[in-house]
């Protein structure tokens, strides 16, 4: 019974040395991120490059996005609208820009 309980208790010191150490890494993780931090605000060089990279990110992801709906939207008015009256129009239009040249 007493073999039993030094099991436990060596288990449960095992269990908090763990914990220890489990803590101190999470506390040199956090120390190294705001290291990282202090270094990308002291150089204004990387603070504009990786603006500049988010920014191109942006925008490429909203062109990507406009094309895809706007792709949506033309194969849904295809099905719902009869595009040769709308061809007609725009031909008459045409036809009418021609004429005041």
């Amino acid at each position: 019974m007493s073999q039993n309980k030094q099991n436990h208790a060596s288990e449960i010191a095992n269990e908090i040395t763990n914990m220890g150490q489990i803590e101190r890494l999470s506390r040199k993780m956090d120390n190294m991120r705001v290291a990282e931090y202090v270094e990308m605000i002291s150089n204004p060089r990387r603070i504009i490059f990786m603006n500049f990279v988010a920014g191109l990110a942006r925008g490429l992801g909203m062109g990507i996005g406009f094309t895809v709906l706007a792709g949506i939207v033309i194969y849904l008015l295809r099905s719902w609208v009869n595009l040769p009256y709308i061809g007609k129009i725009v031909a008459d239009l045409l036809n009418i820009i021609d004429g005041y040249r």
